[in-house]
């Protein structure tokens, strides 16, 4: 269980009292006035905030684990069935453009429409088939019965094979 910590401000006879003091090189220094100290305040310490970001991590950590175990509840069998069939598919992509331009971006039509956009589409493997550089494989405008894809390097060609899982309710 997290320890509060009562954080108290310091406070001083004279708050926010300056004198000026001129320096030999014509410049001023601004020294602070205390006068008597009313309270002594927290320290504001390395220890002090590192308690409490711990805290804030460990909410954050109990409050995902709540969301987990709330959606896992809720979990049915046949849920569990739809969620791990899965469709792969080969996609060859093609760049008709010099580097840094790419046009390589393709249309890839699921064979089985799914009921929503929860589907994960992951890259399997990717060869350039010219030698050139591949980049990054990037998925994107995923619809329910597709998604786009496309390379970010300077290749002509490059196949990808991908595999699609989850989308259904």
């Amino acid at each position: 269980m997290y320890n509060r910590t009562f954080w108290v401000d310091e406070t001083d006879e004279f708050e926010n009292r300056y004198r000026e003091v001129a320096n030999p090189d014509g410049t001023i220094t601004h020294i602070k006035e205390t006068g008597e100290r009313y309270v002594e305040g927290t320290p504001q310490s390395a220890e002090n905030f590192n308690k409490m970001e711990d805290a804030i991590q460990d909410a954050h950590i109990a409050a995902a684990q709540m969301l987990i175990h709330q959606k896992q509840s809720e979990w049915r069998i046949e849920d569990l069935e739809k969620a791990t069939v899965q469709e792969t598919g080969t996609v060859t992509l093609t760049n008709t453009m010099a580097f840094p331009f790419n046009n390589s971006k393709k249309s890839v039509a699921l064979a089985n429409v799914r009921d929503n956009l929860n589907y994960v589409v992951v890259v399997v493997s990717k060869t350039a088939n010219d030698g050139g550089n591949i980049g990054e494989i990037e998925i994107s405008e995923r619809q329910i019965n597709g998604f786009k894809i496309e390379h970010t390097g300077s290749s002509a060609s490059v196949t990808v094979v991908y595999a699609v899982m989850g989308g259904y309710n």
